[in-house]
């Protein structure tokens, strides 16, 4: 407990100077002092908004695995640290929702309930990855729906949900209060907005019955600013075109569908010379930004986002920063070497505040029971756990 206190008051300290600095705040030392007498009589601290929404919006900034870092500033923060019920969480989420596809026009939302306290054993956890995912079915060695998503489907069904078995069934939402049971909600079809996805020239692919949904809200990561982590913290961006053609759709783990495209294509599949994965991964990209585009959603390009993304180094630079980023995430996966990004390089220090993986809770345990009694964000040291940030495409 000790040292749980002595690393949350280091860091604190840390951010509040950053901060402060900024922000051209002055001297934190008043404001430093009311930390350290909190942390010392409660184990924890709470962080006034100002704090809070400028600690999200650096996350943002921090995010090494990010190519949509341009736009960080126009983050949306929601203090909801008041809810402490599952439903009203629920709520909150598909208010979210609402709030974020806002018709098409995605705007990207963070929703931050209430910090953990791992002393008193207090934490909100979401089971879910993204708060919309598409479940998947093993069906007699096949597999429809989401690959991704198989064993997440499954805790689902253990859990008492029943999806209709269709390859785009959306996933309950499942809310953890601290040491209590999970509790399921179904996402009312109105809250998500969905894609329909044809082709410009190929009037067969419409006959596909292929979607997709418009805001990719990360459920599953970890928010940490001065030392606190906000465990549910939900958040979004709009996608970017290779996100759901070339990873969602295309790869061979997920729905796999460049071998059903090359097929209605009539390419010659028989030998990788004839580049058919390459001619099929083209026309699906193509359908989905004309079918995001059609609709009037939201959808940025990846070579418009890696001009962005250059922009956005720029700038940074202009104000002293370095930028940290992985360079693996940040090429997008079609078209790599053709954009300027390809032929970079930058350090991938990670900093904070940031968004981190957090051990998914159910795997943490064997079942949902004793699920509830490990803080899965403490099993692995910091260290450990900042090699593992991840960044959501913020666009």
């Amino acid at each position: 407990m000790v040292e749980y206190l002595e690393k949350l008051w280091a860091k604190a300290e840390n951010f509040y100077r950053d901060y402060y600095l900024e922000k051209g705040l002055g001297d934190p030392g008043f404001r430093l002092a009311q930390i350290k007498a909190e942390i010392d009589t409660k184990g924890t601290y709470w962080q006034t908004y100002a704090e809070l929404e400028y600690g999200a919006k650096i996350a943002w900034r921090n995010s090494n695995r990010c190519i949509g870092r341009l736009f960080w500033k126009s983050l949306k923060v929601r203090d909801l640290r008041h809810i402490n019920e599952e439903q009203d969480i629920f709520e909150a989420i598909v208010e979210h929702l609402h709030l974020a596809s806002n018709q098409g026009k995605i705007r990207p939302y963070i929703s931050i309930f209430r910090a953990e306290e791992p002393h008193l054993g207090k934490s909100i956890r979401l089971w879910n990855s993204q708060i919309i995912h598409y479940a998947g079915y093993e069906q007699s060695g096949q597999v429809l729906g989401d690959p991704a998503e198989i064993e997440f489907t499954k805790i689902c069904q253990e859990l008492g949900w029943q999806g209709a078995g269709t390859a785009f069934d959306i996933l309950p939402l499942v809310i953890q209060m601290d040491e209590q049971r999970p509790k399921l909600f179904d996402i009312p079809p109105k809250a998500v907005l969905e894609v329909p996805l044809s082709h410009p020239e190929h009037a067969w692919f419409a006959q596909l019955g292929l979607k997709w949904y418009a805001v990719p809200l990360i459920a599953d990561m970890v928010l940490e600013i001065g030392g606190l982590h906000y465990t549910c913290a939900p958040f979004n961006g709009w996608y970017m075109l290779t996100e759901i053609a070339a990873r969602n759709l295309g790869d061979a783990h997920r729905y796999n569908l460049l071998p059903l495209i090359a097929k209605k294509l009539n390419l010659d599949t028989h030998s990788n010379q004839h580049l058919w994965k390459d001619r099929a991964m083209l026309e699906l990209n193509i359908a989905v930004l004309h079918s995001f585009k059609s609709v009037g959603v939201s959808l940025v390009d990846h070579h418009t986002a890696a001009e962005q993304f250059i922009r956005f180094t720029a700038q940074e630079e202009q104000e002293g920063r370095q930028v940290q980023a992985d360079w693996a995430w940040i090429v997008p996966p079609m078209s790599g070497s053709s954009m300027t990004v390809f032929h970079k390089n930058w350090d991938n220090e990670v900093l904070t505040p940031n968004y981190f993986y957090n051990t998914p809770i159910w795997k943490a345990a064997t079942t949902a029971e004793t699920s509830s009694k490990i803080c899965p964000f403490h099993i692995n040291s910091q260290k450990e756990m900042a090699n593992q940030s991840k960044e959501l495409e913020l666009s």
